[in-house]
């Protein structure tokens, strides 16, 4: 009976060891950073995640987009096998090329339309790097030094427009701008060269621009600031602020591009180019580090040069044969429009809940990218009943329980879905 047992709790997951090991195991050798749900996910397939016993729990956090082709993709599985077994996945140094990074930066270039069109149509270029956060620290000396160079601003003096609420990430130059104090709080000295100003306020940005603004990095939507997107016209607004002003405009959509809100990318809302862009998260389907860091070649060749940047992984051969794949499976199975799709019957749905709630304030977004702002600000405690009840889900700045499941969830997985929210929040 034992050997039964262990031969059913070794099917799902890496060890047999029990969740209490687990718990017990984490709290004493790693570091606890994260506030965690009593949850161990064993295997993760598709939309949905399973605990030991074989349980499954509908994914609505798709690990911030990160699992925007849904877990384990069998296309990017395969392609990452076959690397692997083809012997061109490992790492090898940057003073070489391989053909596997020069087609993922192809492939990205020309998916994106030309960036930063003022510069010239000589298409754009890419540097990619691992997690999100790098390629926004990328993003951040590329403004930094346009100014430098291309306005004069004196090296030192240069600053960026950045927004309230903002989430880019948590390196120390990136929590510096944070408004959020736990995120900075105790890590001093911060990285100066910021003004942070009210998100989807034009009249706002226009007052901080001064002869040392060198750009403007803002999310189109806000994901961790509360699930927001801006006014109508906003993104219209700084880019005619940014031209007006020579600065570079650079969107983060680590979280809301490939096709999470509705669209391949968030900015084709208001049909706004900006002069750079940040992606990563599903850029590699989940099963990889991997950013990037794209703008117009002009841009991209006056900022970096043999020297000025480098990342041993960034970039490295595994990394880009996921994001190829990634891409494809994006492209292919036109998953912004299944987003569209799905994601306009999930809100529809909540909105119903919430016309008969007393709890919710607010039900906004794009897509599959959906937030549910509760009246009591108390977010996580419904997300704690809907773990219960085989739905993860996280709250977004507290108040809001965030819902932004794969992007492949069909109707039967929404229907899941919407009766354990009515659960929750008609009680």
């Amino acid at each position: 009976m034992n050997k039964i047992k262990e031969q059913k709790q070794q099917k799902y997951g890496y060890s047999p060891i029990s969740d209490e090991e687990v718990f017990g195991i984490a709290k004493e050798y790693a570091a606890q950073h994260y506030g965690r749900f009593d949850f161990v996910v064993r295997k993760a397939e598709g939309a949905w995640l399973y605990d030991i016993e074989g349980n499954k729990y509908l994914d609505c956090l798709a690990a911030y987009s990160a699992a925007n082709q849904g877990h384990h993709h069998p296309k990017i599985v395969n392609a990452i096998v076959d690397a692997l077994r083809g012997n061109y996945a490992s790492v090898l140094s940057n003073m070489v090329y391989t053909d596997v990074m020069a087609l993922f930066s192809k492939k990205l270039a020309t998916l994106l339309p030309q960036l930063g069109p003022r510069f010239g149509n000589q298409g754009n270029k890419v540097l990619p790097k691992n997690g999100g956060v790098e390629s926004v620290e990328t993003a951040i000396k590329a403004i930094r030094f346009y100014g430098f160079k291309q306005k004069g601003i004196p090296d030192g003096k240069q600053e960026i427009i950045v927004f309230d609420n903002n989430f880019h990430g948590r390196m120390i130059t990136v929590i510096s701008f944070s408004t959020t104090e736990k995120y900075k709080k105790g890590f001093g000295p911060l990285t100066p060269g910021f003004i942070s100003v009210e998100y989807g306020n034009l009249k706002a940005v226009e007052n901080a621009v001064n002869e040392n603004t060198a750009g403007i990095l803002v999310e189109p939507m806000q994901g961790e600031g509360g699930m927001y997107q801006p006014p109508e016209g906003f993104l219209k607004g700084l880019r005619e602020i940014s031209d007006e002003n020579d600065l570079l405009l650079v969107f983060d959509e680590i979280q809301v591009g490939l096709g999470r809100t509705g669209k391949m990318f968030c900015f084709e809302y208001e049909n706004v180019i900006p002069d750079g862009i940040i992606l990563g998260k599903a850029i590699s389907g989940g099963l990889l580090p991997l950013s990037a860091f794209v703008s117009n070649s002009e841009i991209m060749d006056m900022v970096f040069t043999p020297g000025s940047d480098g990342s041993t992984f960034g970039g490295y051969p595994l990394a880009c044969v996921a994001g190829i794949a990634a891409l494809d499976v994006i492209i292919n199975e036109d998953l912004p429009a299944r987003a569209a799709k799905m994601g306009e019957i999930l809100k529809s749905r909540i909105m119903k809940i919430a016309e008969h709630s007393a709890h919710i304030k607010e039900v906004r977004g794009r897509g599959l990218f959906i937030g549910i702002e509760v009246n009591n600000g108390n977010a996580m405690e419904y997300c704690q009943k809907l773990l219960k009840l085989g739905v993860l889900a996280n709250d977004s700045h507290g108040h809001t329980i965030r819902i932004s499941p794969p992007l492949i969830i069909n109707e039967e997985q929404i229907d899941y879905l919407i009766e354990r929210l009515e659960k929750v929040l008609l009680d």
